[in-house]
Parts: structure tokens; sequence; C-alpha cells
């Protein structure tokens, strides 16, 4: 993994971002010697679930606007 200063890196900050995007390899950009920032390419997001991944699974039994719970419930009198 590459090392830079945090001066050179401010200097080139544009170049070096794309430096990394296209060698896809991280760098470390340290400050009086000590690591500061690592700076690694984008990794896209895994494209698993979807919205709407559950469209059709499910099924709505009832009115859920409109719905009476007064039974369910113990009033302390």
């Amino acid at each position: 993994m590459k090392t830079m200063l945090v001066s050179e890196f401010k200097a080139k900050c544009i170049a070096i971002l794309k430096e990394v995007h296209r060698s896809r390899e991280p760098m470390i950009v340290t400050l009086r010697g000590k690591p500061l920032v690592t700076i690694q390419p984008f990794a896209a997001l895994p494209s698993g679930k979807q919205l709407g991944g559950l469209k059709g699974k499910m099924t709505i039994h009832g009115d859920l606007v409109h719905t009476d719970s007064t039974d369910d419930w113990d009033m302390l009198a």
C-alpha cells in the first residue's frame, strides 16, 4: 500500500483520487509520519434486495385504516 504526506496529497488531490480509482489500490495519507486516513476505491454496493422486492409476497386481511381495537384493551375503572 502506498503512503503519501498530507501536504503532497493536498497539492495533488484530484490526480491522486483518479489514480486510486484507476489502479484500485488503497493509499495511506500521513501527517507527521503517522497514518491519518486511508483512501480506497469505491466498491459498488451489492444489488441484492431492491425496492419492491417483496411485491406479491404479502397479503393484507381486513381494513388497516378503520380498525376497531377496543376489545383488545382492558381499562382500569
